[in-house]
C-alpha cells in the first residue's frame, strides 16, 4: 500500500514548488528589471496600480519584480545554507551518537557552547569580519545554524546504535564506517529530511534578518529583508513597501514548515500502522 500524503504535507509541497517555479522563471515572470527605475516616482513611492500591481519604491523600481527576483536569492540562501548546516550537524551528530564516550562529550560540549551564542548576533559578527557577499551569507548561516541538527541526529544515532540489528552487525565484524553508512545513517535519514525542511525556514528568517540589518546580500541584488529595511522611512505613507515583502517571507517560511511538519506526521502515522 502506497503511503498517502496528508493535507499539511501536500499544501507545503505545493507552496514550495510554487516558490521554486517563481525563482527559476523570474526573468519570464517579472514585468520589469528589478534594479532599474521604471516609474517616474521622483523620490516618492507609487501606490499599487494597473501598471505596477504592487506599487513602486522611492527609486521608481517595480516592487513586484523585486519580490519575484528576491525569491531566487531567498531560495538559494535557504537551500544552500541548509546544505552546509546539514553537512556540519549530521557529521557531528553521527560521530557523537555512534562513537560515544570522550568523542560524544567533547562534541556535545562544543555544541552547548555554540548554543549559548545567539545565532543572529554571531552571524552579524562573522559577516562584519568577512567580506560581504552571497557566499559569505551562505557560509555564515550554515556555521551558526547546525547545533539543533547535531543534537537531534546525535539522539537518533545513539538510539539506533543500540538496536539489535546494529549489535548483530557489529558482532559479525562490521567496521565502524560500514555500521554508520549501511545501518545508522539510513535510519536517521527521515529525521534529517524533517530537520532540513524545517531548517530552511529558519535560514530564510536569518537571511531576512541579516538583510534587514544591511548585512545580507549587497545591492542592487533584490532581497526581501533589504526591501523591508529600505521601506522603514515610509511605514506610514507607503506601508505596502514593507507589507508585500513581509508576506513573501511569511509564505516561504510557512511553506517549508508545512512540508516538514506534514512529512513528520506522515512518518509517525505510517510507523504506527506497521
Amino acid at each position: 500500500m502506497k503511503p498517502r500524503l496528508n493535507f499539511m504535507e501536500t499544501a507545503g509541497a505545493v507552496m514550495v514548488l510554487g516558490l521554486a517555479v517563481v525563482a527559476i522563471f523570474a526573468p519570464l515572470l517579472a514585468p520589469h528589471d528589478p534594479a532599474r527605475a521604471v516609474a517616474a516616482s521622483f523620490g516618492d513611492p507609487w501606490p499599487p496600480s494597473r501598471a505596477f500591481p504592487l506599487g513602486a519604491d522611492q527609486l521608481g523600481r517595480d516592487v513586484l519584480s523585486r519580490i519575484i527576483y528576491g525569491a531566487r536569492i531567498s531560495l538559494i540562501v535557504g537551500v544552500a545554507a541548509m546544505a552546509i548546516t546539514l553537512a556540519i550537524g549530521v557529521a557531528i551528530g553521527l560521530a557523537a551518537g555512534f562513537l560515544g564516550g570522550a568523542v560524544d562529550s567533547l562534541l556535545m560540549r562544543f555544541t552547548d557552547v555554540m548554543l549559548t551564542m545567539p545565532a543572529l548576533l554571531l552571524a552579524m559578527a562573522l559577516v562584519t569580519v568577512l567580506q560581504p557577499g552571497l557566499l559569505t551569507v551562505l557560509l555564515v548561516i550554515g556555521l551558526v545554524s547546525w547545533t539543533q541538527v547535531a543534537r537531534v541526529v546525535r539522539a537518533e544515532a545513539l538510539s539506533i546504535s543500540r538496536r539489535d540489528f546494529v549489535l548483530a552487525a557489529r558482532a559479525l565484524g562490521a567496521t565502524r564506517t560500514r555500521l554508520i553508512v549501511r545501518h545508522v545513517a539510513p535510519n536517521v535519514m527521515p529525521i534529517i529530511v524533517v530537520m532540513a525542511a524545517l531548517g530552511v525556514s529558519g535560514t530564510l528568517l536569518l537571511d531576512a534578518g541579516l538583510s534587514f540589518l544591511t548585512l545580507g546580500v549587497p545591492p542592487p541584488t533584490p532581497s526581501w529583508g533589504r526591501m523591508i529595511e529600505e521601506s522603514t522611512a515610509y511605514f506610514r505613507t507607503a506601508p505596502w513597501l514593507a507589507i508585500f515583502p513581509g508576506l513573501a517571507i511569511l509564505y516561504a517560511v510557512m511553506g517549508f514548515n508545512l512540508l516538514g511538519h506534514g512529512y513528520l506526521r506522515r512518518r509517525r502515522r505510517d510507523a504506527s500502522t506497521r
